[in-house]
């Protein structure tokens, strides 16, 4: 049985209504007129060709110099990713309004796992690497060393029982580290992916 609507309940329903769709349309007007919607920046000729000329293989071709151990990355995990993923990477945490998920968990994964993490999910070690590169920390990516994301990623494959505290991360050794879900991933097959 449907609920009854009094006549107030629906003079406000239609006035939010037609507040929502005014301010469409002046925001819609505003963005025309703008040819754009005045967030962000375009990027620049240097960051396009910068990101375009970098990419790390799961083989590891790519990789730029540099080192880190799980011990360096524990300082440099604390500093810039905790606050996001938690003091040790199992918490997860949050981002603003958004959840952020945990970066360790040892169980092995399985659909429906709740935690699918860097140690149980990731297939290739190398692609961690490449990430944090890219996108991390979360609000201000790009300002890491290279040293530091090799520590980080040290960190988070110690966390992960993939390798020992002191064990040295490079781009020699990176792409050694067999990651447990790497036989759950198949190539993609398509003629037109390289």
């Amino acid at each position: 049985m449907a609920r009854s609507r009094t006549p107030m309940h629906k003079l406000v329903r239609r006035l939010a209504l037609l507040a929502g769709a005014v301010l469409l349309a002046a925001f819609s007007a505003h963005a025309g007129d703008q040819g754009r919607l005045e967030i962000g920046r375009p990027a620049t000729t240097e960051e396009l060709a910068r990101y375009a000329a970098f990419s790390v293989r799961p083989d590891g071709n790519g990789l730029p110099a540099g080192r880190g151990t799980a011990v360096e990355g524990k300082g440099v995990y604390t500093k810039t990713c905790a606050k996001c993923h938690g003091p040790t990477g199992k918490e997860g945490g949050k981002t603003g309004n958004r959840p952020t998920p945990p970066l360790v968990d040892t169980r092995p994964f399985k659909v429906g796992l709740t935690n699918a993490t860097v140690g149980n999910y990731w297939p290739y070690s190398t692609t961690i690497w490449d990430y944090i590169h890219r996108a991390m920390p979360f609000d201000h990516p790009g300002t890491l060393s290279d040293d530091e994301i090799y520590a980080v990623t040290a960190y988070l494959l110690y966390a992960n029982g993939l390798i020992g505290e002191r064990d040295v991360v490079d781009a020699h050794s990176l792409p050694k580290v067999r990651m447990p879900n790497r036989d759950a991933f198949v190539p993609d097959p398509r003629p037109d992916v390289p």
